[in-house]
């Protein structure tokens, strides 16, 4: 593996060669609040530094890991990759990062903070054996003419079969931008939506309640909540109530 390889995931569209002192004052909040916030969830969290082409912040949830230390992940930077992604994945990330900075150079530069990619690829854990993982993308932080600066990034696992599943979420928007690969398009969509009944009983269900306790806390039989679950998973084409939560929140619906 080459630098030139690593440099592949750095589009030219969006490479930082310094930063102003103004600008430099951005970065000094934020780190210390990504830190608890990843001491307070399940997911894996790291952030990119566009300038450094490499991590800034790795939190030590071992999904994320593939059995090395937060340290080494941050020392490797984007050679991790290399070592524990599939080659057909990492050609897939490829085009992602390609098709994603596409999209971005479309938003306005006051909006670009308001957008999130999503996707799935196979991540080799430390026992060899691959798992599918879903990667949020934020921009954390913006240079003056608005190319992407920091980024958080949190990790979960997918809800999904395969990889890809590439789309675009705006904050407040309830309309997903789905990239379709064999047509190399984007293509907006609205959002699935669900009923406020769906909606608490999901909420309940990612809460550990049982079937019987929904039914007592919301006041309905359980065979009520078991229609509403069965028609939740129609909606979401999941087959399981595990499924349904993690769908849910890959795709901001709770």
């Amino acid at each position: 593996m080459s630098k030139d390889d690593v440099n592949s995931f750095f589009d030219h569209r969006n490479i930082i060669n310094d930063i102003s002192e103004e600008e430099s004052q951005q970065k000094f909040s934020y780190l210390d609040s990504i830190k608890a916030f990843s001491r307070a969830t399940y997911t894996s969290i790291y952030v990119i530094d566009y300038i450094k082409q490499g991590f800034e912040y790795v939190s030590d949830n071992p999904l994320f890991l593939s059995g090395n230390t937060p340290e080494q992940v941050l020392d490797m930077g984007y050679a991790f990759y290399f070592k524990n992604v599939p080659e057909k994945d990492l050609q897939l990330l490829l085009k992602i990062n390609d098709a994603g900075f596409s999209f971005y150079e479309t938003i306005p530069l006051e909006n670009r903070l308001e957008y999130t990619i999503s996707y799935d690829f196979h991540l080799i854990n430390k026992e060899g054996n691959k798992i599918l993982i879903n990667q949020k993308l934020t921009p954390l932080l913006l240079n003056k003419e608005g190319k992407i600066w920091k980024a958080i990034c949190l990790i979960s696992l997918s809800s999904e079969k395969e990889a890809g599943n590439i789309k675009i979420y705006r904050n407040g928007e309830n309309k997903v931008y789905h990239y379709r690969l064999e047509r190399d398009i984007w293509e907006a969509e609205q959002k699935v939506t669900l009923s406020k009944r769906e909606l608490e009983i999901l909420r309940l269900c990612a809460r550990g309640f049982t079937i019987n306790e929904i039914a007592e806390t919301i006041f309905v039989s359980p065979d009520t909540v078991k229609f509403h679950r069965r028609k939740l998973f129609e909606r979401l084409e999941v087959g399981n109530i595990t499924e349904a939560i993690s769908y849910a929140v890959n795709n901001k619906l709770i």
